[in-house]
């Protein structure tokens, strides 16, 4: 299974460059089975850490996990998407259609 973030996209206060809203994706592949997940993390504060136009996703991504987001169990409710998606438990359909 490959687990991939991404930062979608970022507000940001322009006299500054500090970034105030990271929007996110979660989505993981197993073969043919996905599950995928959104969200966003806000930051306070008034100057940048890095600037703006040097800042990279995987920065972005680490300041989403270390204040608004749990990494382990987002990656563990994507695994057991998946888990489900390749062994359910219920189905849909008529029985004389077969």
């Amino acid at each position: 299974m490959v687990i991939t973030w991404k930062i979608i996209q970022t507000d940001y206060v322009i006299a500054t460059g500090f970034i105030t809203v990271a929007n996110w994706t979660a989505n993981a592949v197993d073969g043919v089975y996905t599950a995928g997940c959104y969200g966003q993390c806000s930051f306070a504060g008034t100057d940048p850490a890095i600037p703006y136009d040097q800042v990279t996703e995987l920065e972005v991504l680490d300041w989403c996990w270390a204040n608004c987001v749990d990494k382990d169990a987002t990656e563990a409710s994507l695994t057991a998407q998946i888990v489900a998606l390749q062994n359910p438990v219920t189905a849909a359909g008529v029985p004389w259609s077969n």
